[in-house]
Protein backbone atom coordinates (compact mmCIF):
# COMPACT_ATOMS: atom_id res chain seq x y z
CA UNK A 1 0.00 0.00 0.00
CA UNK A 2 2.75 2.41 0.94
CA UNK A 3 4.74 1.56 -2.19
CA UNK A 4 1.66 2.14 -4.36
CA UNK A 5 1.15 5.59 -2.87
CA UNK A 6 4.80 6.47 -3.48
CA UNK A 7 4.51 5.35 -7.11
CA UNK A 8 1.37 7.46 -7.59
CA UNK A 9 3.07 10.51 -6.08
CA UNK A 10 6.11 9.97 -8.36
CA UNK A 11 3.91 9.79 -11.45
CA UNK A 12 1.88 12.80 -10.40
CA UNK A 13 5.10 14.83 -10.02
CA UNK A 14 6.03 14.07 -13.66
CA UNK A 15 2.67 15.21 -15.01
CA UNK A 16 3.28 18.98 -14.63
CA UNK A 17 6.71 18.56 -16.25
CA UNK A 18 5.20 16.75 -19.24
CA UNK A 19 2.52 19.42 -19.57
CA UNK A 20 5.17 22.17 -19.46
CA UNK A 21 7.19 20.42 -22.14
CA UNK A 22 4.13 20.07 -24.37
CA UNK A 23 3.28 23.73 -23.82
CA UNK A 24 6.85 24.79 -24.68
CA UNK A 25 6.78 22.68 -27.85
CA UNK A 26 3.48 24.24 -28.87
CA UNK A 27 4.82 27.75 -28.25
CA UNK A 28 7.98 27.03 -30.27
CA UNK A 29 5.89 25.62 -33.12
CA UNK A 30 3.65 28.69 -33.08
CA UNK A 31 6.66 31.04 -33.09
CA UNK A 32 8.25 29.13 -35.98
CA UNK A 33 4.98 29.31 -37.93
CA UNK A 34 4.65 33.05 -37.31
CA UNK A 35 8.27 33.68 -38.33
CA UNK A 36 7.73 31.66 -41.52
CA UNK A 37 4.56 33.55 -42.36
CA UNK A 38 6.25 36.91 -41.72
CA UNK A 39 9.23 35.87 -43.85
CA UNK A 40 6.92 34.80 -46.67
CA UNK A 41 5.26 38.19 -46.61
CA UNK A 42 8.46 40.22 -46.35
CA UNK A 43 8.90 42.37 -49.49
CA UNK A 44 11.78 41.58 -51.82
CA UNK A 45 14.81 43.80 -51.20
CA UNK A 46 17.30 45.13 -53.74
CA UNK A 47 20.03 43.08 -52.05
CA UNK A 48 18.00 39.89 -52.53
CA UNK A 49 17.09 40.77 -56.12
CA UNK A 50 20.63 41.56 -57.31
CA UNK A 51 22.08 38.02 -57.48
CA UNK A 52 18.87 36.62 -58.99
CA UNK A 53 18.79 39.20 -61.78
CA UNK A 54 22.53 38.89 -62.41
CA UNK A 55 22.27 35.11 -62.69
CA UNK A 56 19.30 35.37 -65.05
CA UNK A 57 21.20 37.74 -67.34
CA UNK A 58 24.12 35.32 -67.49
CA UNK A 59 21.81 32.69 -68.98
CA UNK A 60 20.60 34.93 -71.84
CA UNK A 61 22.00 34.15 -75.25
CA UNK A 62 24.58 36.56 -76.67
CA UNK A 63 23.93 38.65 -79.75
CA UNK A 64 25.13 36.63 -82.74
CA UNK A 65 25.92 37.61 -86.33
CA UNK A 66 25.95 35.18 -89.25
CA UNK A 67 27.51 35.21 -92.71
CA UNK A 68 28.59 32.74 -95.39
CA UNK A 69 31.85 32.06 -97.16
CA UNK A 70 32.30 30.29 -100.49
CA UNK A 71 30.27 30.84 -103.66
CA UNK A 72 27.34 32.63 -102.02
CA UNK A 73 24.03 33.03 -103.82
CA UNK A 74 21.93 36.02 -102.70
CA UNK A 75 18.77 35.11 -100.79
CA UNK A 76 16.11 36.85 -98.70
CA UNK A 77 18.12 36.18 -95.53
CA UNK A 78 21.67 36.56 -96.76
CA UNK A 79 22.91 38.92 -99.48
CA UNK A 80 26.66 39.51 -99.96
CA UNK A 81 25.87 42.94 -101.43
CA UNK A 82 24.30 44.07 -98.15
CA UNK A 83 26.28 46.34 -95.80
CA UNK A 84 26.98 43.60 -93.24
CA UNK A 85 29.35 41.87 -95.66
CA UNK A 86 30.96 45.17 -96.61
CA UNK A 87 31.38 45.96 -92.93
CA UNK A 88 33.24 42.67 -92.47
CA UNK A 89 35.31 43.50 -95.55
CA UNK A 90 36.19 46.96 -94.21
CA UNK A 91 37.29 45.33 -90.97
CA UNK A 92 39.64 43.03 -92.91
CA UNK A 93 37.65 39.93 -91.96
CA UNK A 94 36.56 38.78 -95.43
CA UNK A 95 37.28 39.36 -99.10
CA UNK A 96 34.43 39.60 -101.61
CA UNK A 97 34.70 39.08 -105.36
CA UNK A 98 32.21 38.45 -108.15
CA UNK A 99 31.87 34.81 -109.17
CA UNK A 100 29.47 35.16 -112.11
CA UNK A 101 25.79 34.19 -112.50
CA UNK A 102 24.83 36.47 -109.61
CA UNK A 103 27.14 34.69 -107.17
CA UNK A 104 29.72 36.27 -104.87
CA UNK A 105 32.94 34.60 -103.82
CA UNK A 106 33.39 35.33 -100.12
CA UNK A 107 36.56 34.17 -98.37
CA UNK A 108 37.76 34.53 -94.80
CA UNK A 109 41.06 36.39 -94.47
CA UNK A 110 43.88 35.18 -92.19
CA UNK A 111 42.92 37.96 -89.76
CA UNK A 112 39.31 36.78 -89.90
CA UNK A 113 40.34 33.19 -89.22
CA UNK A 114 42.37 34.27 -86.20
CA UNK A 115 39.47 36.28 -84.81
CA UNK A 116 36.98 33.43 -85.30
CA UNK A 117 39.35 31.11 -83.43
CA UNK A 118 39.58 33.45 -80.42
CA UNK A 119 35.85 34.15 -79.91
CA UNK A 120 34.14 31.56 -77.64
CA UNK A 121 30.94 30.15 -79.05
CA UNK A 122 31.82 30.68 -82.71
CA UNK A 123 30.37 28.03 -85.04
CA UNK A 124 31.25 27.01 -88.59
CA UNK A 125 28.81 24.74 -90.43
CA UNK A 126 29.01 23.39 -93.98
CA UNK A 127 25.80 23.96 -95.94
CA UNK A 128 24.27 21.70 -98.60
CA UNK A 129 25.27 24.16 -101.36
CA UNK A 130 28.95 23.89 -100.41
CA UNK A 131 29.15 27.22 -98.61
CA UNK A 132 30.11 27.61 -94.93
CA UNK A 133 27.86 29.33 -92.41
CA UNK A 134 29.58 31.26 -89.62
CA UNK A 135 27.66 32.12 -86.46
CA UNK A 136 29.68 34.38 -84.20
CA UNK A 137 28.75 36.06 -80.85
CA UNK A 138 29.48 39.77 -80.68
CA UNK A 139 28.24 40.88 -77.23
CA UNK A 140 26.78 39.68 -73.92
CA UNK A 141 24.57 41.44 -71.39
CA UNK A 142 26.06 42.28 -67.99
CA UNK A 143 24.15 43.26 -64.83
CA UNK A 144 24.91 46.73 -63.43
CA UNK A 145 22.54 47.49 -60.55
CA UNK A 146 18.98 47.39 -59.23
CA UNK A 147 16.94 50.55 -59.80
CA UNK A 148 13.75 49.70 -57.93
CA UNK A 149 11.66 46.81 -56.60
CA UNK A 150 7.86 47.00 -56.77
CA UNK A 151 5.77 44.27 -55.17
CA UNK A 152 2.98 43.28 -57.57
CA UNK A 153 1.58 40.71 -55.13
CA UNK A 154 2.74 39.11 -51.88
CA UNK A 155 4.93 36.64 -53.77
CA UNK A 156 5.60 38.55 -57.02
CA UNK A 157 7.82 41.55 -57.67
CA UNK A 158 8.67 43.73 -60.66
CA UNK A 159 12.39 44.54 -60.56
CA UNK A 160 13.76 47.45 -62.59
CA UNK A 161 17.48 47.10 -63.25
CA UNK A 162 20.31 48.48 -65.37
CA UNK A 163 22.49 46.36 -67.65
CA UNK A 164 25.14 47.05 -70.26
CA UNK A 165 26.64 45.38 -73.30
CA UNK A 166 30.03 43.70 -73.06
CA UNK A 167 31.26 43.39 -76.67
CA UNK A 168 34.14 41.25 -77.88
CA UNK A 169 36.54 42.29 -80.67
CA UNK A 170 33.93 41.59 -83.35
CA UNK A 171 31.39 43.52 -81.29
CA UNK A 172 33.70 46.52 -81.60
CA UNK A 173 33.43 46.17 -85.39
CA UNK A 174 29.62 46.06 -85.18
CA UNK A 175 29.40 49.00 -82.76
CA UNK A 176 27.01 51.64 -84.15
CA UNK A 177 29.19 54.37 -82.67
CA UNK A 178 32.41 53.00 -84.14
CA UNK A 179 34.30 54.49 -87.10
CA UNK A 180 33.61 51.58 -89.45
CA UNK A 181 29.83 51.75 -89.07
CA UNK A 182 29.90 55.55 -89.25
CA UNK A 183 31.62 55.30 -92.64
CA UNK A 184 28.35 54.03 -94.17
CA UNK A 185 25.54 56.33 -95.25
CA UNK A 186 22.45 56.82 -93.11
CA UNK A 187 20.30 54.26 -94.95
CA UNK A 188 23.01 51.60 -94.69
CA UNK A 189 23.54 52.31 -90.99
CA UNK A 190 19.80 51.88 -90.37
CA UNK A 191 19.88 48.59 -92.28
CA UNK A 192 22.83 47.39 -90.19
CA UNK A 193 21.00 48.23 -86.96
CA UNK A 194 17.63 46.75 -87.99
CA UNK A 195 18.85 43.56 -89.70
CA UNK A 196 22.45 42.80 -88.84
CA UNK A 197 22.92 43.15 -85.06
CA UNK A 198 24.75 46.46 -85.16
CA UNK A 199 24.11 48.29 -81.87
CA UNK A 200 25.61 50.90 -79.57
CA UNK A 201 27.66 48.33 -77.68
CA UNK A 202 29.73 50.98 -75.88
CA UNK A 203 26.82 53.17 -74.82
CA UNK A 204 25.59 53.81 -71.29
CA UNK A 205 23.62 51.19 -69.39
CA UNK A 206 20.11 50.20 -70.44
CA UNK A 207 17.11 49.94 -68.09
CA UNK A 208 14.87 46.87 -68.22
CA UNK A 209 12.35 45.10 -65.98
CA UNK A 210 12.37 41.52 -64.75
CA UNK A 211 9.62 39.77 -62.80
CA UNK A 212 10.56 37.56 -59.84
CA UNK A 213 8.41 35.13 -57.87
CA UNK A 214 8.88 33.78 -54.35
CA UNK A 215 9.40 30.02 -54.23
CA UNK A 216 9.47 28.97 -50.58
CA UNK A 217 12.35 30.91 -49.06
CA UNK A 218 13.92 31.80 -52.41
CA UNK A 219 13.16 34.27 -55.19
CA UNK A 220 13.36 33.06 -58.78
CA UNK A 221 12.61 34.32 -62.27
CA UNK A 222 8.84 34.32 -62.72
CA UNK A 223 7.26 32.41 -65.59
CA UNK A 224 4.85 34.76 -67.34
Amino acid sequence: MFEAEVEMERRSSFLPLILMMCLAAAILGLVAYIVLQVRQRTPLSAEQASPVVAAALQTTAPTVIHFHTGRVKPSADDTPEDPNYRLLEKAGMVKIAKAGKGLALVSLTPAGERMMATIPGSKKTEETDGTFLYQVPVANRQFVNIVSVEMAEVNTAAVAYNWKWVPNQLGDVFDAGGPLVKSFNMWERQTLIKKYQVDFYHSDSVRSTMYLARNGREWKLATR
